[in-house]
């Protein structure tokens, strides 16, 4: 049967893979001749610092997505088939090389942050303007936009009916591998030109970080071994996920976040494990529909990447000014007094990843300890975190803050030291992030200033000195949040 298409393009972003690949399967079914292409676009990175882990994750992975591509092609008898890199705009590099490749169509998955939209509908009108044709693909989650909708027709804003409908929507098709190895006689050979290899950190102005010591291993080469490493322990996952001290998540946020691994896979195997009666991977299934909650959120309310999706929430008045912002830095550089959140920021300092009980103890901490706007530290994550998403970020932010679609209510609050002793209750995360206060017992890390000072000076340890006093009282800012939050009482918050 004849294809429609003579030669075509597939535009690699946030789905680093050759395998299971929504674009890459149709414009290999749909055209004679393949060409692949990642452009490194400079609207982002012109932002970045010049040492950003991610942006040595994604040159790691797209060499490894060029082998593999590489190797497809070589079983078909393509001796150069790959991936060509471009560094550049994307809106301008993509129709142009489009053009001089002499491609009919460019096939891509969507992208449904704000910014990407706008671009992807430049990039859309140039391809027009040149004859050639635009197709987008869902391949980022498993349903998007306005898939899974109420009864009235409108998009979900409290998770569990949506995780209800979602289970009753999904079906074996939803999460059936789009299949890219039986058809890649139609990767075509690269044509010499410089961008047939993949950029070095130095070409693009980019320096080494610590990636590679960290043990991240990029691609999906790193996605996979992953992957096999936690299928072992996903039935246990429900168990282990909340104690940063042991090996418990399944540290796949990386992966997912660049499409070095598939969702529907990661699904399929969620279920798999689930019908072998391991009840974590059901735990684990409720992260990935999480995930898709917050895309549609995003998709569906773009609002919320700027304002509260309770817009009522937008009336609280944050600390402000030279104090605000202190106490900000201290938070950042994990020097507020509280040792679990204080580890926490270290460890994403450190290492680009924080565990997820802790993103949620440190997010309120920083919320409702220190009454800064829950956008100051959506930012901060924002540039540190290496499996950084707008909609999850956006999502985990807005409900810690409780201005979000099923949030906690405003009048929950962590405790940072309850959660020290229910989830690092022996201190070893503390220890490991924190090594000042390694002296102290398993009793008095969680709360060193409450710590008698005679155990403080055997263990080395000297307030003010080598460990910051709390910046501020637990029940004080508690009381002074309850406050805050006044003005949106009559917004239908009830106790839970």
């Amino acid at each position: 049967m004849s294809k429609p298409y003579t030669r075509g393009l597939v535009w690699f972003r946030r789905d680093l893979r050759a395998h299971d690949h929504t674009a890459l399967h149709h414009a290999l079914s749909s055209c004679t001749e393949v060409l692949c292409l990642f452009v490194l676009d400079r609207d982002i990175l012109d932002a970045l610092p010049k040492r950003d882990r991610r942006v040595e994750f994604i040159l790691g992975s797209l060499q490894d997505l060029h082998e593999r591509l590489a190797r497809l092609g070589h079983a078909h008898g393509r001796q150069r088939a790959g991936l060509l890199v471009e560094h550049g705009w994307a809106r301008e590099a993509l129709p142009r090389l489009a053009a001089l490749w002499g491609a009919q169509a460019v096939f891509t998955n969507h992208d449904d942050e704000p910014q990407a939209l706008a671009r992807d509908a430049e990039v859309a009108q140039a391809l027009q303007q040149g004859g050639m044709a635009f197709h987008s693909f869902k391949d980022h989650v498993v349903f998007e936009r306005e898939e899974v909708l109420t009864q009235a027709g409108r998009p979900y804003g409290v998770f569990t009916p949506y995780k209800n409908a979602w289970l009753k929507t999904v079906t074996s098709r939803h999460l059936e591998d789009r299949a890219v190895e039986p058809l890649a006689a139609a990767l075509a050979d690269r044509p010499e030109v410089p961008q047939a290899r993949v950029p070095t950190l130095a070409d693009i102005g980019f320096e080494k970080t610590n990636l590679s010591e960290l043990g991240i291993a990029p691609g999906a080469t790193g996605g996979q071994a992953l992957f096999e490493d936690f299928l072992p322990r996903m039935g246990r996952y429900g168990e282990t996920r909340d104690y940063p001290a042991i090996k418990g998540p399944s540290y796949l946020g990386v992966h997912l976040r660049f499409g070095t691994v598939s969702v529907r896979e990661m699904a399929r195997h969620a279920f798999e494990q689930q019908a072998l009666g391991h009840e974590g991977a059901t735990t684990w299934l409720n992260e990935l529909i999480w995930r898709d909650f917050y895309a549609q959120i995003l998709s569906n309310f773009p609002r919320v990447a700027e304002r509260a999706f309770k817009p009522e929430y937008d009336a609280i008045a944050w600390e402000s000014g030279e104090p605000a912002k202190a106490l900000f830095a201290a938070w950042c550089e994990g020097r507020t007094g509280y040792p679990l959140v204080d580890a926490a920021m270290a460890q994403l300092n450190q290492t680009g990843y924080m565990h997820n009980r802790l993103r949620m103890v440190s997010a309120c901490f920083l919320i409702k300890d220190l009454g800064i706007d829950w956008r100051w530290g959506e930012r901060y994550f924002a540039s540190h975190l290496n499996d950084f998403d707008l909609a999850s970020n956006n999502g985990g932010w807005q409900w810690a803050s409780s201005s979000g679609c099923d949030a906690q209510p405003y009048f929950r609050i962590f405790n940072p030291v309850s959660q020290s002793l229910k989830f690092d209750a022996e201190g070893k995360f503390i220890r490991r992030y924190l090594p000042q206060l390694a002296g102290l017992s398993s009793k008095t890390i969680h709360a060193p200033w409450d710590t008698a000072p005679l155990e403080l000076a055997a263990a080395g340890v000297e307030l003010g000195v080598n460990y910051p006093r709390p910046v501020v009282a637990h029940d004080q800012a508690r009381a002074r949040t309850l406050a805050r939050y006044a003005v949106v009482k009559k917004s239908g918050d009830t106790a839970a």
